[in-house]
């Protein structure tokens, strides 16, 4: 059992004693404990992997999926220590029924903080309402943060390296703090641990109708959204999504949803195009190798605003300017393809009818211009071409960088 890890626990387990083991004096020092002990200056990887192969002498571990893996460093019938290794991505926007406080050992991570407001209850599952970002931030090795249980926390790290390696302590279970919600922005919060198995066949049912293009497919759709509750249409609506936009029948079911349940659907549309956008942008993303290439595609994920995208690719990249890194990202992800070029899912106007030799430079000249209104577009720049482009822009996954 590695040292530091148990000395972490064992003051941990002593100081929190000293407060009569109070839930609201638990994050403070689990915080404190770990900046104290910092395991990412401390703790050498391949030494510890080592001895937990190989030395029986380990604390009990869970089954747990979640981290890839999970590891048990410390355990205590209130609190535990675990080390969460992350190769790829993104955790769900979340809340905890646990709190405590998580060290960046290694890697690095994107973390936003929410809140979610005016929100009603549609079953003890399923709410809405809206979902504001408060911050987003660039945790670097070494960080510290801590985790208050509840509503009071609800935020989502994406890591950004392979593997992200986090210290979590935390306590066994905060009573009264649950569900542990997941949510969906902006408007729609879930417990991602209840299970309705009905819902799963049903589900499962239409994606065998879609795999045989059923031609009924749609009808039964319909018939769903009318009879079933909100919950269960809401997902319903999730699941088929996709195949209805191809089918070109996707407003048509939406309006009948709205029909039924009124203002209380209001979100539900936009909801679900994020959802069926941060989809789009991780398939891009699992694509693509470049280490900066993948930390620019989770920015077009997970940030609200252009401002904030560049703050963080200052912070990340300090010593350019954040237009000149951008702008030389879209030049190694353009694309030669049939029709023209293309900067991931942005394709060049084909109606502005440039050849192919010049419609690199006037993209990337089009997309420099609407991240920074002081840059001056070449001569040769046609002026009918900025609108179209910006167009092209908006409506693809670089369209935070636009507006």
């Amino acid at each position: 059992m590695n040292s530091l890890f148990q000395n972490l626990g064992n003051s941990v387990l002593a100081r929190w004693r000293g407060e009569n083991f109070s839930l609201q004096a638990f994050p403070g020092i689990a915080v404190e404990e770990l900046q104290k002990s910092a395991p990412a200056d401390h703790v050498d990887l391949q030494k510890f992997l080592h001895e937990f192969l190989l030395d029986d002498s380990q604390p009990s571990q869970t089954e747990s999926g979640f981290g890839e893996p999970e590891i048990i460093v410390y355990e205590n019938p209130r609190f535990y220590i675990q080390l969460l290794f992350w190769m790829d991505g993104t955790t769900a926007i979340h809340q905890h029924e646990f709190s405590g406080a998580f060290h960046v050992m290694s890697g690095s991570s994107i973390h936003a903080q929410f809140a979610f407001e005016n929100d009603s209850a549609i079953t003890p599952y399923f709410r809405v309402g809206d979902l504001r970002m408060k911050e987003i931030v660039l945790l670097e090795k070494g960080c510290t943060v801590p985790i208050v249980s509840g509503r009071a926390c609800i935020h989502s790290l994406f890591h950004l390296d392979m593997p992200s390696i986090t210290v979590v302590v935390r306590t066994q279970h905060d009573p009264g703090t649950g569900p542990q919600f997941n949510y969906l922005p902006p408007h729609v919060a879930y417990d991602p641990v209840f299970s309705d198995s009905l819902m799963l066949r049903r589900r499962q049912v239409l994606d065998v109708l879609e795999n045989l293009q059923d031609p009924v497919y749609v009808e039964r759709v319909l018939e769903m959204i009318e009879v079933l509750d909100f919950e269960r249409g809401f997902h319903t609506l999730q699941n088929c999504m996709g195949y209805l936009k191809e089918l070109g029948e996707w407003e048509d079911v939406c309006e009948a949803f709205h029909k039924k349940h009124g203002s209380l659907a209001g979100g539900i549309e936009s909801t679900l195009e994020e959802c069926l956008r941060r989809d789009h942008i991780k398939r891009m993303r699992a694509t693509v190798a470049d280490p900066e290439h993948r930390f620019f595609l989770a920015l077009l994920l997970n940030v609200p605003t252009r401002a904030n995208l560049l703050a963080l690719v200052s912070q990340r990249f300090s010593e350019v300017s954040p237009f000149d890194t951008i702008i030389r990202w879209a030049g190694e992800l353009m694309e030669e393809t049939e029709c023209g070029f293309a900067i991931l899912d942005a394709a060049f106007p084909q109606e502005l009818e440039i050849g192919f030799d010049d419609q690199p430079s006037f993209f990337l000249a089009a997309l420099r211009k609407f991240l920074d209104a002081d840059f001056k577009l070449p001569k040769a720049f046609p002026q009918d071409a900025l609108q179209p482009i910006g167009t092209a822009l908006s409506e693809s996954s670089l369209g935070l960088l636009v507006h």
